[in-house]
């Protein structure tokens, strides 16, 4: 049911923009779709996350096209694109760049900042999970405040940035688990499970010829961010407001009243899991053409906004539960 309460307040000039920029948007899907075959939820929740100018996180195992959806997604937007494979030698000069001293003919000598990979509008840190926490610490200020400081001196990152990194949940040899808040600042964590049977013919078919699919540019930079712009010019109703709201707050197992939260939840979602959750909201609305988002666009991406942001107990793990299920319920005590 959509609540069109706040189609009121939509001003025409809005109206007109969602209509053009959603055509921007479904052509966007149709040019991945030439490269990744099937995963339409995946693409979709990776799309949203950029629309909303956040940082995604993709868990999947090996050779389900992680890394290839990145590559797609920035030449696709028109973006800068760069690639960083983590290790554990990796260090975060090796991210962030660092100063060199230069030495001029006459014997002068200063220090000249070279920037690092980060410097760029789509950073792809594949296998997160492999870098040191000294290195995943050195994303957090890049990730917050699109700015790094080296040196003592801040370093402004392009525009628009993100951060779309990738990891491996089955190879735990050598990992280390990225802590909580660093996990908070990716807006969502999409979870790339395996082809259906239709999607994976149609990979082997087009993937194992003479020629491959090409992605080819939709959109540039400067429309991308008119269109994060525009997501939060989408109004929202109260009524959803609340919804959202009751999701986050019942999550937190100080605070609630929901028996199963209480007893398997270990630790629950903060404020900035509200903030996600309705940018998210609006830029599905926008990537679907509608001018103001519902309560489906909540119960839809209620987990991957929240299951990186919610830990389970030992009860949890002891009777099987596991936090999807802990999510749904949470959406469908919202709504009551």
């Amino acid at each position: 049911m959509q609540d069109t309460s706040p189609l009121k307040h939509v001003a025409e000039g809005v109206t007109g923009a969602v209509d053009l920029v959603s055509q921007h948007i479904q052509s966007v899907k149709q040019a991945i779709s030439q490269v990744i075959f099937g995963q339409q939820q995946v693409v979709e929740e990776s799309i949203i996350t950029i629309l909303s100018g956040g940082h995604l996180l993709l868990v999947g195992l090996p050779g389900l096209a992680k890394t290839k959806l990145v590559e797609t997604l920035g030449k696709v937007m028109g973006l800068e694109e760069k690639r960083v494979q983590c290790t554990p030698d990796l260090m975060p000069a090796d991210i962030l760049g660092s100063e060199i001293l230069d030495q001029t003919m006459d014997g002068k000598k200063s220090f000249r900042f070279v920037p690092g990979p980060v410097f760029t509008q789509l950073f792809m840190a594949d296998e997160i999970n492999r870098a040191s926490p000294r290195t995943q610490s050195a994303l957090l200020q890049a990730m917050q405040e699109k700015r790094v400081s080296v040196a003592g001196l801040y370093h402004d990152l392009p525009k628009p940035f993100h951060v779309l990194a990738t990891q491996n949940p089955i190879e735990q040899e050598g990992t280390y688990p990225l802590p909580e808040a660093q996990l908070d600042r990716f807006l969502m964590q999409v979870n790339i499970g395996y082809p259906d049977r239709v999607a994976e013919k149609q990979m082997l078919v087009a993937t194992t010829g003479i020629t491959e699919s090409v992605p080819q540019k939709v959109l540039n930079p400067q429309t991308l961010m008119n269109a994060q712009a525009l997501v939060r010019q989408i109004p929202v109703g109260d009524q959803l407001v609340d919804i959202i709201l009751n999701i986050i707050r019942n999550g937190r197992p100080d605070s609630t009243s929901i028996a199963e939260v209480k007893k398997y939840v270990a630790w629950g979602p903060g404020p900035r899991a509200s903030q996600a959750l309705m940018l998210a909201c609006r830029a599905r609305a926008l990537l679907e053409g509608r001018y103001v988002p519902n309560r489906d666009d909540v119960v839809q991406l209620a987990t991957p906004v929240l299951r990186h942001r919610m830990a389970l107990n030992f009860n949890a793990r002891s009777d099987g539960i596991n936090l999807d299920k802990i999510i749904e319920i949470l959406c469908q005590r919202a709504q009551n």
